[in-house]
């Protein structure tokens, strides 16, 4: 492992005792719930992991050191504080250079769990390619180096604000397979239905694990995304939604916001006009992909062991 990271003791000898283990990004953390219920959340991700018999890695880069498996102080700085910047794949040398503090994002994260020698890992949703390509073209760098690092990602899909269809496609063209887990739609976050088919469902954790062992054998190098849709009992109502979209959308348009900026206003936007239920959706889809996560580490490792 590289000399660079800083693996908790706990991470650490779970990895190479091939104990289950399950990484989680700092960016949802730091950025995406407001505080001070991020701070609670953090805790309630790991401890969900915990109870079941799993060890949470939480990952940022602290004081210029890439951290796998954050200690309680440093979890709640992380949650707590202003210092810590959005941090993506292509950030962390600069991060590691400048001795910054940084919230990994879905690409930043994988790639810091790779190194650490860490299979699964889970997060609420991945980026994507922008509705607003066609003008200035976007595309989040979690699908580049998706197809280059061999994790296996639980998610609810890609966010809603996102042309979801043209996500699928670079997914498709990166050579990155996308499974369903009970479910033959790609979820979009917020909602368990995109509206776009899968070519893939499986119905176990097992049948993920048998996929994950194939690939190894096959020498697959890409991440292998498993879309585990939210509760439908838990999606936000789909035309509270749809008429939030147009509103965020057409406000962000507006504003003469592009790019990477649509992304954060909207999210924001959704928050404030839903009176939080989009927040409570976030907390409550990212609890149900823990759980899953939790559940295939723990059959993943059985799976190793038994060569």
């Amino acid at each position: 492992m590289p000399s660079v990271l800083k693996i908790s003791e706990r991470v650490e000898k779970a990895v190479a005792e091939g104990q289950p283990v399950v990484a989680l990004e700092s960016s949802i953390i730091a950025r995406d719930i407001p505080r001070p219920r991020n701070l609670q959340a953090a805790h309630d991700f790991e401890s969900l992991l915990t109870d079941a018999g799993v060890v949470p890695a939480t990952i940022a880069v602290v004081d210029g050191v890439p951290t796998v498996g954050l200690n309680e102080d440093e979890l709640e700085r992380l949650a707590l504080a202003d210092e810590f910047v959005k941090v993506s794949s292509r950030d962390l040398a600069v991060a590691v250079g400048r001795k910054a503090c940084g919230a990994t994002t879905v690409a930043a994260t994988v790639t810091l769990a790779a190194l650490a020698g860490i299979r699964i890992f889970v997060t609420g949703g991945l980026g994507g390619v922008s509705r607003a390509s066609l003008d200035a073209f976007d595309e989040s760098a979690d699908l580049v180096t998706l197809s280059r690092t061999r994790v296996t990602v639980v998610c609810a899909g890609v966010k809603s604000i996102l042309d979801i269809a043209a996500t699928l496609e670079r997914l498709e063209t990166l050579n990155v397979p996308v499974i369903g887990y009970r479910t033959s739609q790609f979820p979009a976050f917020y909602l368990s239905d995109s509206g776009f088919g899968l070519d893939w469902r499986v119905d176990s954790v097992d049948e993920i694990a048998t996929i994950m062992q194939a690939g190894d054998q096959l020498g697959t190098r890409t991440a292998l995304i498993v879309a585990n849709p939210v509760p439908l009992d838990k999606q936000l109502d789909p035309d509270v939604h749809d008429r939030l979209l147009i509103q965020a959308m057409q406000a962000a348009d507006e504003a003469g916001l592009h790019g990477k900026a649509v992304s954060p206003f909207v999210l924001d936007y959704f928050q404030r006009e839903s009176e939080g239920r989009s927040l409570q959706v976030n907390l409550d889809l990212s609890v149900n992909n823990v759980a899953l996560a939790a559940e295939l580490a723990i059959a993943w490792a059985e799976r190793e062991s038994h060569g």
